[in-house]
């Protein structure tokens, strides 16, 4: 009787340690709303709702587990062929919901907050993404990496990136101030501030944000704020990773330094406008056009 009492009790306490160690599996990681998010596993349906956040997914190794995206999602190449469910400015959540995520990647300040709101309403776990600075790219592929249970992969390409953006900052920390205006859309004429990231891959680059002080973190201005900061550089992207358009407009004002030494740069938009691993290649090719507008001197 006694030792039966006892297997009950050791069977009990089994039992009890069980429940504890279940009841601390979820995976939990804090977002950049400064929320956390749990989940009970390692998520295997997975919908990001941002191109840069399908990029983000897949160098976290768990492209894999991605069962939809918004438009423009086009790299890598297999990006190209997931479901949409809209664009990352007005979803689908009927779509959305039909496709059972177990995980939604949002964009804080891109995404319309009405539609998170009600997706969260309705019980959808949602990690919201708001990238700022170049460390957060990192910091993002580590969180993904274990929500999405490819922690080791994940934080090898965060390593490679953090690596990446310490060889630049060394390359050009001595280097002589450039003024950069950042063209991001041509009508209206938008640029970015200093609490852009594309601000940081400037000053990684030697540069000062010519509009960097403006509240707005992607300001409209006009062609005459541009002609009174007068920059030495011009950088633009464009609708396509080829098309320098953009740029075209800017010839006509030849008193504009940028124009009269011929420094008037085009960067695939979504190596420097898209806050993805990428952003690296954008920041090398425009560390390299700053380099050359100092040679123009």
């Amino acid at each position: 009787m006694r030792r039966q009492q006892t297997n009950t009790i050791i069977g009990l306490l089994l039992a009890a340690i069980l429940v504890c160690a279940n009841a601390q599996a979820d995976i939990c990681v804090s977002d950049d709303s400064g929320a956390q998010l749990c989940i009970p596993k390692a998520a295997q349906r997975i919908i990001a709702l941002s191109p840069g956040a399908t990029e983000l997914i897949y160098a976290a190794g768990a492209g894999d587990k991605l069962v939809a995206a918004v438009s423009f999602s086009d790299y890598p190449e297999s990006a190209k062929a997931l479901p949409r469910v809209g664009s990352y400015n007005r979803f689908d959540q009927e779509a959305i919901l039909a496709l059972k995520p177990d995980l939604l990647i949002g964009w804080l300040s891109g995404n319309p907050s009405e539609q998170l709101s009600q997706l969260q309403t309705l019980g959808m776990p949602i990690y919201l993404s708001e990238l700022r600075t170049f460390e957060d790219i990192a910091t993002s592929l580590e969180r993904f990496g274990a929500l999405a249970g490819t922690a080791d992969t994940a934080k090898a390409a965060a390593t490679e990136f953090r690596r990446g953006v310490t060889t630049l900052k060394a390359r050009y920390s001595d280097a002589p101030a450039v003024g950069v205006f950042q063209q991001i859309w041509p009508k209206p004429l938008m640029t970015v501030n200093n609490e852009h990231i594309i601000s940081e891959a400037i000053r990684i680059c030697g540069g000062i944000n010519v509009f960097g002080e403006l509240p707005s973190l992607t300001p409209r201005i006009d062609s005459e704020a541009v002609l009174a900061s007068d920059p030495e550089t011009i950088i633009a992207g464009g609708m396509g990773e080829e098309n320098r358009d953009w740029l075209t407009d800017w010839q006509r004002f030849r008193g504009l330094t940028a124009v009269r030494r011929n420094n008037l740069f085009f960067i695939p938009p979504s190596t420097i406008q898209r806050p993805s691993p990428r952003l690296l290649q954008g920041t090398t090719l425009l560390c390299e056009h700053l380099e050359t507008a100092r040679g123009r001197r």
